[in-house]
């Protein structure tokens, strides 16, 4: 009797074990690069290229410039009324000089105050982007 619940619990245990299956393993180590899908307005220009090689420590520069492009590019949409490709995701070249010539010698503390700044400028305007940006289906 002993021996036939041991059975059953081992089968039991067992199976889940069994019905996996292993990854596919594969020799091709070719490397594909295709550019990144968004669901909306995929012919965003790229970052500046400083912002993928700062060094981790330094990270915090980068999120603040990307908060700046964001806040920038939503004050102008709701100043034109105009959500388009190209107002929602302009060149990042206006961003990266207003960050270069005002933030970039400030230092961590002050741009963790400065990004919270910011996110709190995003928020006010964010209801009234949104509205914009669904109505022409950028959002």
């Amino acid at each position: 009797m002993r021996q036939s619940i041991f059975a059953a619990v081992v089968t039991l245990l067992a199976a889940p074990l069994a019905a996996q299956t292993s990854p596919q393993v594969t020799n091709d180590l070719t490397v594909t690069i295709a550019p990144q899908q968004y669901r909306i307005c995929n012919d965003r220009p790229a970052r500046p290229a400083w912002m993928d090689e700062v060094h981790p420590r330094e990270a915090y520069k980068a999120t603040t410039v990307m908060e700046l492009y964001e806040i920038r590019a939503w004050e102008t949409i709701t100043e034109s009324d105009d959500c388009g490709c190209d107002v929602r995701f302009p060149s990042w070249d206006a961003s990266d000089t207003e960050y270069q010539q005002s933030f970039a010698g400030l230092s961590q503390a002050e741009h963790s105050a400065l990004r919270r700044e910011l996110i709190e400028r995003r928020k006010q305007l964010e209801s009234t982007v949104r509205e914009i940006c669904e109505a022409q289906g950028n959002w």
